[in-house]
Parts: structure tokens; sequence; C-alpha cells
């Protein structure tokens, strides 16, 4: 008897469907005013329809297999990096240091070459000196 009684129960519940086209109907106006609520006449207005009963019915509506066009656009995505700001630069500094060392046999040679212009001139200048003494 009393198995009889679960069965027919679950029967029942398994048969329900929750009635979303009614409810889409009844409160569209209210969806499309917004999510949370709305603004008139300069006082904030709640939905007729709690978050609860909202989340529910854009479900039901979905697992139909129907378009939900109620919510709000999506923000563009953060484009700020997290973590330490000292993490990310010692990263920069150590990939800059390793470009930096492949053109360090160009920058030494530019070195030198400077270098021994500036010794060659010392010297012009030197021997020029000594004889217009």
């Amino acid at each position: 008897m009393a198995g009889k009684a679960a069965k027919s129960v679950a029967k029942a519940v398994g048969q329900y469907q929750y009635p979303w086209q009614e409810k889409l109907v009844k409160y569209k106006d209210e969806l499309s005013k917004g999510v949370w609520g709305y603004w008139e006449l300069g006082a904030w207005k709640p939905l007729g329809l709690s978050a609860r009963h909202r989340a529910r019915l854009r479900k039901e509506v979905v697992l139909a297999g129907h378009d939900w066009p109620y919510d709000p656009a999506r923000k563009e995505m953060r484009t700020k990096q997290k973590g330490h700001k000292c993490d990310r630069i010692s990263a920069e500094k150590r990939a800059k240091t390793a470009e930096l060392m492949q053109k360090m046999p160009e920058m030494l040679a530019d070195y030198r070459k400077r270098r021994w212009e500036r010794k060659m001139k010392a010297e012009d200048d030197a021997a020029r000196k000594a004889v217009q003494e």
C-alpha cells in the first residue's frame, strides 16, 4: 500500500512540468525592465519577481531550448593583471637582460671603438699642444 503511494507520488512529481510559458507571458514586462529592478520617478522599484523565481524561470526556458533575451549585456573582461607587481617586473627584467646579452658582443665592439677613438684624439691633442709650445 505504501509502496503504491510512493510510486504514484514519484510519478506525479516526474510528470510535473514547471509552467514556464505562462510565467514568461505573465512577467514579460517585469523581466524587460532589468535584472534586479529599475528606477521610476526617482525611486528604486524592485521587480515583481524574486531573483530565485527569475533564475528558475530562466533555467527552465534555457533547458527547453529557447532563447533568454533578458540577461544584461556582459561587461568587457578585465585586462589588469593579477599578482604582485614585483614578480611581473622581475620577469620583465630577466627577459630584457637576456635580450641585451644577445647584443653584448656588438655593444662591446662599439665601446672599444669609441674608447680607442677618444684615446687617439687625446694623443693628437697632446701632440698638437706640444708642437704649439
